[in-house]
């Protein structure tokens, strides 16, 4: 589903744990422009929950989701 999806950046935020993922992707999003893809890996399940209520708040698109063994994958475009 989301492999097809180009992500101009990727932030590792595997181990970390909540607020640390959240603060780390608003960082890396604000260095993008309009338009790019930020790719994020966590392994907090909490992040799941976060990143959705995240984007709501902030006006960014997640465009792709991917779970894996004990791993969260975001793709987030920037929009705002």
């Amino acid at each position: 589903m989301s492999a097809d999806i180009k992500a101009d950046q990727v932030l590792d935020a595997k181990g970390m744990n909540c607020p640390l993922p959240i603060l780390k992707t608003k960082k890396a999003v604000e260095s993008l422009t309009k338009g790019q893809v930020l790719k994020v890996e966590t392994t907090d399940p909490g992040s799941k929950n976060d990143m959705n209520a995240w984007a709501k708040r902030t006006g960014n698109e997640i465009v792709g989701v991917e779970e894996g063994t004990g791993t969260f994958t975001f793709y987030i475009k920037k929009t705002a």
